[in-house]
């Protein structure tokens, strides 16, 4: 009975060489028999759709003569029997891909891992700043102090006393590696734990650190803040936090800016808003009144008749923009102070006034 070793795998007829062996990876994945849930038959069938479709003279007498084609060499049997433990899938009736690929996930993919950096990564450090709304506006370089882990200075955070403080790993012999059964019946190689893949350990310890890498100590550093920054916004020093032991990447620094309320100032996004009160007076007959900016003080001219609540624009007075140019405005809003106790002769001015304004007009209630 002929196989139809597409619909086995899932795909098209058309399918590519990529597709084919995506397809393949994926159902290994899902029906391997050393897996809880895997499936010894419909695995020993996705790999006989496998081996075939990937060659390209199988591909083509397949498609022509159906799966009997090749019942000569058969494929059924264990495709990993005989493997040799320390090569890949290659070796092991030809599945072509390698061991750590198909099982990667299953070890949080360290078989691939090269004897790179093998120390701990430093931890984060979070810190607050006060600033003004001034600097907030404008931006500011402050030198800030804070108290972290440094590397040692002594071994330049290897961790040991010098260059001749090494042995062997006993667990690996040098190599950096040891030979791993997975599965029940695999061999693999992975990083040695007691190393960490460097095949040496530290034999004598370093005076100044005790061994850690690292050291304790005040640390000064230089902290640009960006102009239009907010109230608790913060910004991310990229590994100027604690540094990592014997060797690991250092942590980054977070901080928090807190901005001060500057009297009669309130912000809103990119826009600062003030009120200023002026007399009764200037809003009848109109002038000139002084404007209290983040800049320092401007005239602002009041035009005869403002109402009280009017609102002024001052266009680029406001707060620059967050990484990007110009600046936002400032609005100013007009409060008429009207007073509240008038002596006898005010009250006449005024009932005068009353009288020179509303002559000939008449009023309905």
């Amino acid at each position: 009975m002929n196989k139809d070793y597409y619909k086995i795998l899932g795909i098209d007829k058309k399918a590519s060489p990529v597709e084919i062996k995506k397809a393949f990876r994926k159902l290994a994945h899902k029906h391997h028999p050393d897996k809880g849930n895997g499936n010894d038959i419909k695995f020993k069938e996705i790999n006989e759709a496998y081996q075939t479709l990937k060659d390209t003279d199988k591909r083509s007498q397949y498609d022509q003569f159906g799966s009997s084609f090749n019942k000569q060499g058969g494929f059924g049997g264990n495709p990993f029997q005989g493997a040799n433990p320390s090569a890949g899938y290659s070796n092991a009736q030809n599945i072509d891909f390698d061991l750590g690929d198909l099982f990667g996930s299953f070890f949080g993919g360290q078989q691939g891992q090269a004897r790179g950096n093998s120390g701990h990564r430093g931890a984060d450090i979070e810190i607050d700043l006060n600033i003004t709304l001034l600097e907030a506006v404008f931006g500011i370089s402050k030198n800030i102090s804070i108290r972290k882990e440094n590397s040692c200075f002594s071994c330049k955070g290897s961790g040991a006393k010098n260059n001749d403080s090494y042995e062997n790993c006993h667990d690996c012999q040098g190599s950096g590696q040891v030979s791993t059964t997975i599965l029940g019946s695999f061999r693999t190689q992975t990083i040695c734990p007691g190393c960490q893949g460097k095949g040496k350990k530290i034999k004598e310890k370093c005076g100044a650190c005790g061994g850690s890498g690292t050291i304790l100590e005040n640390t000064d550093i230089k902290v640009e803040i960006p102009s239009g920054i907010d109230d608790k916004q913060s910004i991310r020093l990229t590994k100027q936090g604690n540094s990592g032991s014997l060797g690991g990447y250092a942590g980054d620094l977070y901080i928090t800016v807190y901005v001060k309320k500057e009297k009669g100032f309130e912000r809103e996004g990119f826009d600062l808003i003030t009120e200023k009160l002026i007399p009764f007076s200037l809003a009848a007959l109109g002038g000139n009144t002084n404007i209290k900016t983040i800049n320092g003080e401007i005239k602002l001219k009041i035009p005869a008749g403002t109402a009280s609540g009017q609102e002024f624009i001052l266009r680029n007075k406001g707060v620059s923009y967050l990484k990007s140019r110009g600046r936002g405005n400032q609005v100013v809003i007009i409060k008429v102070d009207v007073p509240k106790k008038l002596t006898k002769k005010q009250k006449q001015l005024i009932e005068e006034l009353d009288k020179e304004f509303n002559k000939g007009k008449k009023f309905w209630f």
